[in-house]
């Protein structure tokens, strides 16, 4: 299988590129995280959103262990080559570790110029993530 696909990214210097994960249906931008070129090569043989760790320094399989797999429907590359859009279907309701629907849960109050929780939690973490 050819990898020029792979070779047209502009990987940072750690060989990682920033990829958003957003609803294939509705849009709505759920996560972002980051990918090597094996992760991305592996969500796309597969048919789901695999990821790379910068914690834990190892692929991370969305869903693994909460079961909140994202299936991929459809990649994108932006047009500097340096983000990669990764259209999902989110299986289960949940796509952040927070146990929330989207990572992007809090809107900036112009008034008070403070963050503002504007999305409830879904699922215990605790319970996805049996600790």
């Amino acid at each position: 299988m050819s990898t020029d696909w792979l070779n047209a990214i502009k990987w940072d210097d750690k060989g990682l590129v920033p990829a958003i994960a957003q609803d294939a249906e509705t849009n709505e931008v759920l996560m972002v995280a980051w990918m090597n070129a094996e992760s991305l090569e592996l969500s796309k043989r597969e048919g789901r959103a695999i990821y790379w760790s910068r914690s834990r320094q190892k692929l991370w399989r969305k869903g693994e262990e909460s079961g909140n797999v994202q299936q991929l429907k459809e990649m994108r590359l932006d047009c500097d080559a340096d983000v990669v859009l990764l259209k999902v279907e989110q299986i289960g309701s949940v796509a952040c570790h927070t146990g929330r629907r989207s990572c992007f849960y809090r809107k900036l109050d112009g008034n008070t110029l403070t963050w503002e929780t504007t999305d409830p939690v879904l699922k215990d973490p605790k319970q996805m993530y049996n600790k």
